[in-house]
């Protein structure tokens, strides 16, 4: 089993997150962070001050998946995630040694 985390630009989660549902995604766990990468915020002007925001909006999609799945979902986050512009986030993949389903307690990848 495998862990994927991405973080991806706010306005692209609904693409996403269809994306995943046609491939069989059943379950995901959606955080709103603030970060920055190489984008290193922006500066926006408001009633003529300037305001350096360091710290940009993002979403953290974790999701659980046997190892048969990670390339397909990884590849249909970069499809739909994907601007071309800096900022376009991040997908981390680690490996997840066991799961456990509290409400029946199942365990591996049957709890998934």
């Amino acid at each position: 089993m495998k862990k994927i985390e991405a973080i991806i630009r706010p306005f692209k989660l609904d693409d996403v997150r269809e994306a995943l549902s046609e491939i069989g995604v059943r379950g995901m766990t959606l955080t709103e962070v603030k970060g920055y990468g190489r984008q290193k915020g922006h500066t926006e002007t408001y009633r003529g001050a300037e305001y350096k925001i360091d710290f940009l909006p993002k979403i953290k999609i974790e999701i659980i998946a046997k190892e048969s799945m990670v390339e397909g979902i990884v590849a249909a986050i970069i499809k739909t995630a994907k601007t071309g512009e800096v900022g376009d986030g991040k997908i981390f993949v680690s490996p997840v040694d066991d799961v456990i389903r509290v409400r029946t307690e199942e365990s591996g990848e049957d709890a998934i």
